[in-house]
């Protein structure tokens, strides 16, 4: 089993900026993608970005430019600094991990963007 906390979630002012982590632990694989999806309130889960072992990223569109998905194999830790934030953005952030064929996910961190 793979365990993920995330933190780094709160209220932000549009325009400012937040840096998400989630840390992994327990039986941990080399070869792995991690990356973070979002659901806003009365909204699918909406992917991201992610991030593989070799360092290769994806990101969603609507996100593109802003956001950045970086990880630490050392700690096991993904982040994702999100940058010029808007109200859209409003959502909880869920952390995953893939690996060896199963996909793990963290309880979430809620991303307020108001005024």
């Amino acid at each position: 089993q793979v365990q993920l906390v995330e933190s780094g979630g709160g209220l932000v002012q549009p325009g400012g900026s937040l840096r998400l982590s989630c840390a992994a632990s327990g039986r941990i694989f080399s070869i792995n993608t991690m990356g973070w999806y979002r659901q806003a309130p009365g909204e699918q889960r909406e992917f991201v970005a992610r991030i593989d072992n070799n360092g290769f990223t994806n990101y969603a569109g609507s996100v593109k430019g802003r956001f950045t998905i970086s990880r630490d194999n050392a700690r096991n830790t993904v982040y994702l600094q999100m940058n010029n934030l808007s109200p859209e953005d409003t959502a909880v952030y869920y952390c995953y991990r893939e690996q060896d064929d199963a996909t793990y996910w963290g309880k979430g961190t809620r991303v307020t963007v108001s005024p």
